[in-house]
């Protein structure tokens, strides 16, 4: 795909995608160092997705999420040293520590939430497009889920409600082949789960989830459809997750041709090259991008481990029932 988008977008679409990368990086290394309290379920690899989708939002749309959300928050927006101190514990942290990493929102950039629950945050996006509509507002939703939930009744309900009421959703399923361990392939007899969409009345598109480009032209044409109040649009982005389900799973069941045949496609190596081919933008460049990035997230590192743990006293505030 040619880079027709301008230097000025090229530029935050790589900067979002190597926050990210390198955000994941750091994390990983913190779990070890035993600073994170609870699991982690890192996007590594996957960054070209949630890129791609949230370069065609804008700020008050909004999005949802999955257990591994740190790059949709990255990606819509969310403040680097915010999500790391709610990885960490800190009361600093979008939920003053309390959600951890599978749980952070923000509201001020549409940022609906992230949920452990596989299939969860698709309802949620349902909600939200059918709010959007009883307003008379032309936002957009995003919801991202894996293609394990797409197995969920959550997933077929969503979508047949969103499709029969026209509401601007963007359904956004990360097929990175594996729900926890189970292949794709062993509970499901259609070969992309966008297939799924003809039986909604939707249409349904299957793009390279390592292509940014790719994936951005696809969100771009359902948003701009979802905006004129046609309906919602599943889109299926075909990608891999550089580590396990989560730090603890160490992914044996993946077999080790196909784990290099995905690394060589890296969404964040195939960018890079792609800027440089054609001279989108100058090695100097990039290299003024990384490094900066990499200060940003030191800084956010460093933010959260000066910052404070919450109170025991403050366990119950907070809660509602």
């Amino acid at each position: 795909m040619e880079l027709n988008l301008g230097k000025e977008k090229l530029i935050e679409m790589y900067k979002k995608m190597l926050q990210i990368r390198s955000f994941e990086e750091k994390v990983f290394e913190l779990y070890a160092q035993n600073h994170v309290p609870g699991t982690i379920h890192l996007y590594a690899g996957q960054e070209a997705v949630a890129v791609g989708i949230c370069c065609t939002l804008r700020k008050d749309d909004y999005i949802t999420s999955t257990h591994r959300g740190h790059g949709h928050c990255i990606a819509k927006g969310a403040q680097l040293k915010r999500i790391m101190a709610e990885i960490l514990g800190k009361k600093t942290g979008y939920c003053k520590g309390k959600g951890g990493s599978m749980h952070i929102a923000d509201f001020d950039v549409g940022m609906l939430g992230a949920t452990a629950v596989v299939g969860a945050g698709i309802p949620i996006a349902m909600g939200a497009g059918l709010s959007i509509k009883l307003k008379g507002t032309d936002n957009v939703v995003a919801c991202f889920f894996g293609d394990g939930a797409s197995n969920q009744g959550t997933f077929h309900e969503s979508i047949n409600m969103a499709a029969v009421w026209k509401l601007p959703v963007i359904f956004a399923c990360e097929n990175n082949v594996y729900a926890m361990g189970t292949r794709q392939s062993t509970v499901m007899l259609v070969e992309n789960v966008a297939d799924r969409a003809i039986a909604y009345g939707i249409p349904g598109v299957t793009v390279d989830g390592n292509d940014v480009l790719a994936v951005y032209e696809a969100a771009r044409k359902a948003v701009d459809r979802a905006r004129k109040g046609e309906g919602p649009t599943l889109i299926e982005c075909k990608t891999y997750r550089h580590k396990g389900h989560s730090r603890i799973d160490p992914a044996k069941y993946r077999p080790k041709e196909e784990v290099e045949e995905w690394l060589r496609k890296d969404p964040v190596g195939r960018f890079r090259t792609k800027l440089l081919q054609t001279k989108a933008l100058m090695e100097a460049e990039i290299q003024q991008i990384e490094k900066e990035v990499l200060t940003e997230i030191e800084g956010a590192v460093k933010f959260a481990m000066e910052s404070p743990s919450p109170a025991p006293e403050e366990a119950l505030e907070d809660v509602y029932a």
